[in-house]
């Protein structure tokens, strides 16, 4: 898994058209131009060229299919509440390093306020979870304390649900 891109430093001249591809392209990743030009109201070959734009200043970064979690042994929706040691450079390297590798790793954010770092993971069950914080996590170095919060139901879930 490689690291996540850094933001641009300028932000894209997106206009309304532009938006109303971005946010058809969100929930249709597939559809084809014809559908795409159709649903924001242009033509096939404008909305090709809008695309194209999109894509090459990577505003579009990729198309992606939706897996089903049970079916690949990601059912069980977990957020990890992390608290290192320390904040020294050494300490945030090794754990930002470590994390990379966890199973299931949906996504880690360095957060503000009480936590360092809030982890999504999507493992298969409770014992996937507890081989998970009892061989990798907890032996990861610099890791002063980590709360778990198993999800129960998912109100919005844009990486789950199609």
């Amino acid at each position: 898994m490689t690291a996540p891109k850094r933001a641009r430093s300028t932000q894209p001249d997106l206009d309304r058209v532009d938006r109303r591809i971005l946010d058809h392209l969100a929930d249709h990743g597939r559809s084809s131009i014809a559908d795409l030009a159709e649903a924001v109201s242009i033509s096939a070959s404008s909305a090709q060229r809008r695309l194209r734009r999109l894509e090459s200043e990577e505003v579009v970064r990729g198309y992606r299919a939706v897996l089903d979690p049970v079916a690949v042994d990601r059912g069980l929706v977990v957020h990890l509440a992390v608290t290192l040691v320390d904040h020294t450079t050494n300490t945030v390297g090794r754990f930002e390093r470590h994390v990379l590798d966890l199973a299931g790793l949906v996504s880690c954010h360095h957060v503000t306020g009480d936590i360092d770092y809030l982890i999504r993971v999507d493992v298969a069950d409770v014992e996937a979870l507890d081989v998970l914080l009892r061989r990798t996590l907890a032996r990861v170095p610099g890791v002063a304390r980590c709360t778990t919060m198993v999800a129960t139901s998912a109100v919005a879930d844009r990486v789950t649900q199609v």
